[in-house]
């Protein structure tokens, strides 16, 4: 049985049913434990969260519920203690999902598995009937939006004479932004902390809506071009964009192009490489990131560790357990996706929409905080392969591809990386919930590297089907 992927459980409705969070709920739940329970804009989130909550309350925990709140707001609220989000992020209507955390960070896979076993051996966890749980409404949005908006002005805030202390009240005063929020949790969070913030801020989309009306949740090229054409005219100074419960974040510069997320991903990793004290700051990401954050992270005094996809808090705890007392893990991420770890341990991007709008005021312009950053073509290709074929291909990969490009460092930890010394890279990995193998490449000659590694990918398939 195999419940949980790389964010979580998610999928449609038929599979994410009342029953399964009931069980979630009473595998997870521990009597006297305390569980923040929050859920998406979605038509079967309420339901889903009232099941969870049964199950949990039914183990002998105790239940907070805050009720709609985007996903990093669940996960603030669970400092000191657990919680579950009801959401499938940027997947379709009709999709729900689980997400479980402890002290505002993601169950790691151990945990995770703990709670597949549970559910799997469908055994009874009901706590005595006098220890059942209770459960009481917990307020935390206002809480959630005071804290980011306080963090940024201290990590962000622009040194002038905007404030006596150094620390403008409102340092993005001038600023014009609009946000897309795809009908989803970024309405009650994003526009509210800019315009604290001190930005003008036009939100669009902007209407809690588990049909998603505007646009579908996840925010790509194709499905933000309504809002790209929206930017055009150059009213504003960038554009900013979510996914369903807001742990994604997608910018656009004045003209509506999007930026690319490497791109943005370097550039606030740098930031926060150069404004640590620490002698060895590190940033953790991901082995589908681009080598143009390394080269601005390494540009800044620091260095890029990687992790496996969907486990960046498993690579912050590894990079922690490994430090010594000048090392520290300073920024983490992988496209779309950050932490700052200065704020807490979870995926935020509230957070991270204020900080690069911060960073464009500090700039001048989108223009000015993507110069630094070298920008190769990048393409992402899907390669059809059967899931019972990808362990035995992928394992014909790691000696096909090395012995095709004998020049590059290779990296097997997750999927096959491949390292040029003109900083062009392509990774090959398995996709964990299609039947296909991923190819990444970034290069000035991109078509070529990709067309040479697709040969070689589909003969590996083809040989082990």
């Amino acid at each position: 049985m195999t419940l949980f992927g790389t964010a979580g459980i998610r999928g449609p409705v038929e599979e994410v049913t009342p029953r399964l969070a009931l069980s979630v709920g009473q595998a997870a739940g521990e009597p006297g434990e305390t569980f923040v329970v929050g859920r998406d804009g979605r038509e079967t989130s309420p339901a889903l969260a009232a099941a969870m909550e049964a199950g949990l309350e039914s183990a002998g925990a105790v239940v907070r519920r805050v009720g709609q709140v985007p996903t990093p707001a669940l996960a603030f609220a669970t400092r000191g203690r657990r919680g579950v989000m009801l959401t499938a992020s940027h997947n379709p209507p009709a999709d729900n999902g689980i997400k479980l955390f402890v002290n505002g960070v993601e169950y790691d896979s151990d945990a995770e598995q703990t709670i597949e076993d549970r559910v799997a051996s469908d055994g009874s966890r009901l706590a005595r009937w006098d220890e059942w749980g209770d459960s009481e409404r917990l307020p935390v949005l206002d809480r959630y939006r005071d804290a980011v908006v306080a963090y940024v002005r201290n990590q962000f805030g622009i040194r002038s004479e905007k404030a006596e202390d150094g620390i403008p009240d409102a340092p993005l005063t001038g600023l014009r932004i609009s946000v897309d929020c795809g009908n989803g949790m970024g309405s009650l969070a994003t526009p509210q902390v800019l315009e604290r913030l001190g930005a003008s801020v036009v939100a669009v989309n902007a209407t809690v809506d588990g049909h998603f009306p505007g646009r579908e949740s996840k925010p790509t090229p194709e499905t933000l071009s309504e809002f790209s054409e929206f930017l055009a005219d150059g009213t504003f100074d960038l554009g900013l964009a979510h996914d369903g419960d807001a742990d994604r974040l997608v910018v656009l510069g004045s003209d509506g192009d999007p930026i690319h997320e490497d791109t943005v991903l370097a550039v606030v990793a740098a930031h926060y490489a150069a404004d640590s004290d620490a002698a060895d700051p590190v940033v953790v990401t991901t082995p589908n990131a681009s080598a143009r954050i390394d080269e601005r992270v390494r540009a800044a005094g620091g260095r890029v560790e990687r992790v496996r996809l969907g486990a960046l808090h498993e690579g912050i705890a590894r990079e922690r357990d490994r430090a010594g007392e000048d090392t520290e893990v300073v920024f983490a991420a992988e496209p779309w996706k950050h932490i700052h770890t200065a704020f807490g341990g979870w995926i935020d991007g509230v957070v991270s929409a204020s900080a690069v709008a911060a960073l464009v005021d500090e700039a001048g312009d989108t223009d000015a905080i993507r110069k630094p950053v070298t920008e190769r073509p990048y393409r992402k290709v899907s390669l059809d392969c059967p899931d019972d074929a990808k362990s035995e291909a992928m394992a014909a990969l790691e000696i096909a591809l090395p012995d095709a490009f004998p020049r590059a460092a290779v990296e097997t930890e997750y999927g096959v990386r491949l390292e040029f010394e003109d900083a062009s890279w392509l990774l090959v990995r398995p996709s964990g919930t299609e039947p296909y193998i991923r190819l990444y490449a970034e290069s000035e000659t991109v078509d070529e590297l990709v067309a040479e590694a697709r040969a070689v990918i589909e003969t590996a398939v083809a040989d082990n089907r």
